[in-house]
């Protein structure tokens, strides 16, 4: 469909994997790892993405578990050395791209990945000896192809985020057709990453009118899509304007996110077995509620825009649209039907005040008010 040059390079379309070649040229590329995990194996796409190299990849690192921790990272790192790698390219969700991107730290800098945390004074840590990466997402949901993140969970327990623009990927390759074998409740969840990220970003308070416009346009088509893609599987452009809404997501999170993400950080960092989308999900109505008297919010009306782009009335409350979405796509709306109870609170609770995604929320939250989130979206 065509190149677009923001943040990165995208190529985005059915059949788009056949530029991979291309882009591994201008990245410098010769010898790849491939990033990815047994799930995108077993599918076929993995073969499909090695038969679109171009060259030999130095080694494929199949083993990324469903939350990226820092031990997956040095195995990975360990056979990028092994087998002689100048680049990555990782194929899969958010958890592979993630993955990848912190190899490409590793891998350039050593050390322990606590040093380039951003809540640790690590930005200015990863500098421009990152090795480079072509990020080919499988979900529409993270939206790391665009980042300039990764969220790994580190040997200490935390579920912290990496960030610096030699993060971001050397070209995004979203070929929306990788995403039509995704099973209905995983593109439920991921979807609900992505509309939480266009929300998010577009309440956070900096000023960024085009990333806004970018966060409402991605929404608009997220919200009528994942219904669709949900329930039909095949439909092509709902799959395609899912994968667009991810992307177009991601792009705007530059902004900064708030205490959805805070909070669904803190909690997958305590239990990694539940998946950062459907956390997201439970989490948004009782954020929303909490940021709808942020002082961003009441001089612009931000709500009122964001009821637009989903196609409600200005005066119709988000949360519930929230609520109802994710009863429709059939995820779970509460933190008990997950098995989360009272007695990890605290922990969720620093946690997040700790979170990077904290400060860039539109109103500022207390210890009492995430506890009053946490019991809201039990």
């Amino acid at each position: 469909m065509g190149l677009i040059n923001y943040v990165t390079r995208v190529h985005f379309g059915f059949g788009e994997l056949s530029q991979l070649g291309a882009e591994l040229r201008l990245a410098g590329i010769a010898r790849p790892l491939v990033v990815t995990d047994k799930g995108v194996r077993g599918l076929g796409l993995l073969q499909r993405v090695e038969a679109a190299l171009g060259v030999a990849p130095a080694g494929v690192f199949d083993d990324t578990p469903g939350n990226p921790n820092e031990a997956a990272v040095r195995a990975a790192t360990a056979l990028f050395h092994d087998t002689g790698a100048d680049g990555i390219v990782a194929i899969g969700g958010g958890s592979a791209l993630d993955l990848a991107k912190g190899v490409a730290i590793l891998a350039a800098h050593g050390g322990a990945l606590k040093s380039f945390a951003a809540i640790e004074g690590g930005v200015e840590r990863i500098t421009a000896k990152t090795f480079p990466t072509i990020a080919i997402p499988t979900t529409a949901g993270t939206g790391s192809e665009v980042g300039r993140g990764a969220i790994i969970i580190l040997d200490d327990g935390r579920k912290l985020g990496l960030l610096s623009p030699h993060l971001v990927p050397r070209a995004a390759i979203v070929d929306p057709e990788l995403t039509l074998t995704l099973p209905p409740l995983l593109t439920a969840a991921t979807g609900m990453d992505a509309i939480s990220h266009c929300i998010e970003t577009f309440l956070a308070p900096s000023f960024n009118p085009p990333a806004d416009g970018i966060a409402l346009e991605g929404l608009r088509r997220g919200w009528a899509a994942l219904p669709v893609a949900t329930r039909e599987p095949d439909n092509r452009a709902a799959r395609a304007d899912m994968a667009m809404a991810a992307t177009m997501g991601a792009m705007a999170f530059q902004k900064g996110l708030g205490c959805v993400h805070s909070l669904s950080h803190a909690l997958g960092g305590i239990n990694p077995k539940l998946h950062h989308g459907t956390l997201n999900a439970v989490f948004m109505p009782a954020v929303i509620a909490f940021n709808r008297d942020a002082p961003t919010t009441r001089g612009e009306d931000k709500f009122a825009r964001l009821a637009a782009a989903m196609g409600l009335a200005p005066s119709d409350p988000l949360e519930e649209a929230v609520r109802g979405m994710t009863a429709r796509i059939g995820l779970p709306g509460r933190l008990s039907e997950l098995g989360v109870g009272e007695e990890v609170f605290d922990r969720v609770v620093s946690g997040a005040l700790a979170d990077h995604s904290h400060r860039t929320n539109p109103r500022e939250a207390s210890a009492e008010d995430y506890r009053a989130m946490l019991r809201a979206s039990l």
